[in-house]
């Protein structure tokens, strides 16, 4: 009783900025929300929004490897994205993006229009360049209107209440080789922001991409853009030589002071699915990567007009290698006998935050100015790296531990936390693909296990909250739940970008397909099984004004509550 009343409440004071309009909710990416969630009790909706589902898994063997939008809520109305067109193997271009306007009407979410957009990805992966997840298609919310990526480095503006559309066109004119990639971000100020890039049109990503833009539309229509290629200041030339990584002579690396390969580096380019985050005072952070070199990668602070403010580079930033978060060098899955202790065997320099067009890690601005920024690196099972860098550049250490996530961010007791995922991947090799240097389970020491962490802004563990469960389970056309034990290892985080509500209760959902509740303590409150989810997609969760949770699986939309809460009048 005494949390309903709390809800309601919260729900009361704050429902007016309690929305979830945008790609980790506010202008900072934080995740985290003014009000209460509800009780985990109840499906309260259930729809499919990705129909191609059987033919996605079959491709990938199994995997769903495909980046989907966090549903966008205001009050009653739920948006959130309906594929439809056509799927084609190998080529994501054939199907269709929608936004559907949904609204919570006797219990039920009705639509009320359906928005189509013309935008499509850009093109698949190409000589082990590129993305090879489904890029992800991210509309944004505005008190009248919905934004929505569309064709030719344009976005549409929809009107909310009756779903018409107009077209905002920043370019001289319409270039379908432009494209819309990543999320669409408002700024503090109400304005948009967006990324845009011009693959070649043959190779679009063995060959150079010298175009590519940061976009603002005003909330007046104005536009303008920033071209990329100006914006990382102290990158490397396209043209200069970038130090690549080792391919033969395993282990790595091939002797303690042995010189990789250099090649091209190519121009610096927004990674494909990375969107803006913005500081309290509207400073804009993005991050960009060599087209050739995904390891020279930079964060680049900018004005709210698009003037340049810093650079600071992503490279050279770990001493974590060989024999630290690898096995002893001679050891199954470590570097060589006689490798330097701490550089990336891949490469025998010190580790580099990458810059992956497979995920969705975008800058995350904390509430004392400083940025985080979830890097790839392979050499430790994958994991990557959470970065930290000062609101003026300055690097400030890392958490190792950073692939295709944005933590959330709770305020409390005049500081913060940040709580992310922490998948301790099997089967992945420590540091390369070949099962003779790098066995694909782990060590003792470092076993396969999956962890939602709390950390302090330094990057100190605060508590972590372990998957425990071992057992595989679907639901049955008569409404059963059939299980399995066959996971001794527990399941993987399938997310992206948490949710945490004012309580500090963290929402995440699990490859069991179970949504988890945990506490500001580390503890869990609740769960609610959803359906089976193995191999599932990294996906975001988002809460509504009324404290409704929405979580996704197997390309459905679910939403998540308590159907016996009180009712609360719009606000």
């Amino acid at each position: 009783m005494r949390r309903t009343l709390l809800a309601l409440v919260v729900y009361t004071a704050l429902a007016a900025h309690a929305q979830w309009p945008q790609w980790g909710r506010d202008p900072q990416h934080t995740g985290s929300s003014p009000v209460v969630g509800q009780a985990l009790t109840a499906i309260l909706a259930d729809y499919v929004y990705d129909p191609f589902l059987d033919a996605e898994l079959q491709d990938s063997g199994g995997a769903l490897l495909a980046h989907f939008q966090a549903p966008l809520t205001d009050g009653d109305d739920v948006y959130m994205v309906m594929k439809s067109g056509q799927y084609t193997s190998d080529d994501w271009q054939t199907q269709s993006w929608n936004v559907v306007d949904r609204r919570w009407i006797n219990g039920h979410l009705v639509q009320q229009w359906i928005a189509p957009a013309d935008w499509k990805p850009v093109p698949a992966a190409e000589g082990g360049a590129g993305p090879f997840f489904e890029p992800v298609f991210h509309p944004a919310l505005t008190a009248q209107s919905v934004y929505l990526p569309a064709a030719g480095g344009t976005i549409l503006r929809v009107d909310r209440a009756t779903g018409a559309a107009e077209r905002i066109n920043p370019f001289p004119s319409f270039d379908p080789t432009i494209y819309v990639s990543g999320p669409l971000v408002i700024s503090p100020a109400g304005d948009i922001y967006y990324n845009a890039m011009q693959p070649n049109t043959i190779h679009p990503w063995t060959s150079d991409m010298p175009q590519s833009w940061l976009v603002r539309v005003a909330q007046s229509g104005a536009t303008a853009r920033v071209a990329y290629s100006s914006l990382a200041v102290g990158a490397p030339a396209a043209t200069a030589p970038c130090v690549t990584a080792f391919t033969t002579s395993l282990p790595w690396p091939p002797s303690p002071d042995a010189v990789p390969p250099s090649a091209p580096c190519g121009t610096q380019r927004p990674g494909v699915n990375t969107a803006p985050a913005f500081g309290s005072d509207g400073t804009v952070y993005v991050v960009s990567r060599a087209q050739f070199n995904s390891r020279y990668a930079y964060i680049t602070a900018l004005s709210a007009n698009l003037a340049w403010k810093w650079t600071t580079s992503m490279r050279d930033r770990f001493n974590d290698g060989c024999n630290v978060l690898l096995p002893p060098n001679g050891a199954p899955g470590g570097c060589r006998q006689g490798a330097h202790t701490g550089v990336d065997p891949t490469d025998n320099t010190p580790g580099a935050g990458t810059v992956n067009d497979s995920s969705t890690s975008c800058p995350i601005v904390a509430p004392d100015g400083s940025v985080f920024y979830g890097a790839y690196t392979r050499y430790n099972y994958s994991q990557g790296h959470l970065m930290h860098f000062s609101a003026t550049g300055e690097y400030l250490g890392a958490y190792p531990f950073g692939w295709d996530t944005m933590p959330a961010i709770w305020s409390h007791d005049q500081s913060y936390s940040l709580i992310t995922k922490e998948n301790h991947y099997g089967e992945t090799g420590s540091y390369c693909g070949d099962p003779r240097f790098c066995p694909a389970g782990r060590t003792l020491d470092d076993p396969e296990q999956y962890f939602i962490t709390r950390l302090s802004p330094s990057l100190h563990v605060e508590w972590q909250f372990k998957s425990t469960n071992t057992r595989t389970c679907e639901r049955q056309p008569d409404g059963t739940i059939a299980c399995v034990d066959d996971h001794p290892d527990g399941f993987e985080w399938c997310i992206n970008a948490p949710a945490v509500d004012a309580s500090g209760t963290t929402y995440v959902n699990g490859e069991d397909g179970v949504l988890y509740a945990i506490d500001a303590n580390g503890h869990q409150r609740a769960s609610i099984f959803l359906d089976v989810a193995l191999g599932a997609a990294y996906t975001p969760l988002s809460i509504d004004a009324r404290g409704r949770i929405y979580t996704q699986n197997a390309g459905h939309l679910i939403a998540v509550g308590s159907v016996k809460r009180r009712s609360v009048a719009h606000p």
